[in-house]
């Protein structure tokens, strides 16, 4: 059967969803299925580690099972299983690696374990987006803010990373400062749209590299909110907005001067947010080069991604390592 009519088993639980779905090696999906956390997590402000693990641990083999009807093909159609292996939180990472592993017995199916960033990478190549390389990677999410050269698939360089709070934790933080709940992104977005950044809040190592920090920006909100408890929250939210697409688009043109790349490609939960798609367009229009973003839907943790991150695996011939690992860099297999 050929690689066009096979399909590779993704399964995501890094974190707080339970995200299955098959992936051909063109990138097309076949099916997917995601179980979010939220609710549960809502009442904490963040994620609880041992809730995210009892609630994967129920939902994945059922999200799998569903996943296969909703696809309606022959499991000799599944070329292998690709799953995180890190980084994430340890509990739900052995969840998702022991179901993977012991299906991969069942099926008589390879198993490869996939890092979680390099299914981030791989999400602009979803459902037929053209990621043109070399390429300059910007990955914003809950975890992780960094730049990358990516000469190809498997061919990454870091040329700055965060020292400090990710730019989606920040996110998270200030939300949590002006009660909005969680998840913190898409509510500090909304909430923007309605306000103008009249505050001006410091824009943390701007001229410095392409190295990122965001605690003392987040500082900087929580000393405003303290002191003047009765500020407008939509200013607040528009101000830390405007802070954060500086930061970025200035780190990003910067990079874009410094590396040859035909591409922007813009990954991770908050590349869903529509300002930070806008700027970087911007951003690329005056650089001459393609912004190369994921459909919405495959901006968040998905199994999508890991899925056509292990076609990429299986192409190099790289070993299915199965070790779960709560840290891990993006040149790590």
């Amino acid at each position: 059967m050929a690689d066009r009519e096979r399909y590779i088993l993704g399964i995501e639980s890094s974190c707080d969803d339970t995200a299955v779905a098959l992936v051909a090696a063109d990138g097309s999906v076949k099916a997917a299925l995601t179980q979010s956390q939220t609710r549960i997590h809502a009442e904490w402000g963040g994620v609880f580690p041992e809730l995210a693990s009892r609630a994967h641990a129920a939902e994945i083999i059922p999200t799998i099972r569903q996943t296969l009807a909703l696809a309606d093909i022959d499991r000799s159609a599944i070329r292998a299983i690709a799953v995180t292996r890190g980084p994430g939180l340890i509990g739900p990472l052995m969840v998702g690696v022991n179901s993977a592993a012991g299906l991969g017995l069942a099926w008589d199916k390879p198993v490869i374990g996939v890092n979680h960033l390099r299914g981030h990478l791989r999400s602009a190549a979803l459902e037929g987006g053209d990621v043109p390389f070399p390429a300059l990677v910007l990955l914003v999410s809950g975890g992780h803010t960094m730049l990358a050269h990516m000469r190809s698939a498997s061919d990454i360089s870091i040329l700055g990373a965060s020292r400090d709070d990710s730019v989606g934790e920040a996110y998270d933080k200030v939300a949590r400062m002006l009660g909005l709940g969680f998840p913190g992104g898409p509510a500090i977005d909304k909430l923007a749209k309605l306000g103008t950044p009249d505050i001006v809040f410091p824009r943390p190592m701007l001229k410095d590299g392409l190295e990122f920090s965001f605690s003392g920006l987040k500082a900087a909100v929580a000393r405003l909110v303290q002191e003047q408890p009765d500020i407008d929250p939509p200013t607040v939210a528009a101000s830390f907005v405007a802070a954060v697409l500086d930061v970025l688009a200035v780190k990003c043109a910067r990079a874009l001067e410094t590396v040859d790349a035909a591409a922007l490609v813009v990954v991770g939960g908050v590349a869903a947010s529509p300002q930070v798609r806008q700027r970087m367009a911007e951003v690329c229009d005056a650089a001459g080069v393609t912004l190369a973003l994921p459909p919405l839907k495959w901006a968040t943790d998905n199994g999508a991604m890991i899925a056509l991150a292990g076609w990429d695996y299986l192409a190099l011939g790289a070993l299915p390592d199965l070790r779960p690992a709560t840290r891990l860099s993006i040149q790590d297999f």
